[in-house]
C-alpha cells in the first residue's frame, strides 16, 4: 500500500486509513471522497504527494 504526504507533514497511509474521519484501513488514496481534506491542516487531496 502507498503513502501520501501533505506539505504540513501529515502522512496518509492507505494501510491505516483515517479512522478518526470515517476512512477505513485499506482505503486507497484515489478512493478517498473528493471533499476529504488533510485532518491536520485542511488542504485538499491535490496538495498531497506520493512518498
Amino acid at each position: 500500500m502507498k503513502k501520501y504526504e501533505c506539505p504540513c507533514g501529515y502522512v496518509y497511509d492507505e494501510a491505516v486509513g483515517d479512522p478518526d474521519n470515517g476512512i477505513a484501513a485499506g482505503t486507497k488514496f484515489e478512493d478517498l471522497p473528493d471533499d476529504w481534506t488533510c485532518p491536520t491542516c485542511g488542504l485538499g487531496k491535490d496538495a498531497f504527494t506520493e512518498v
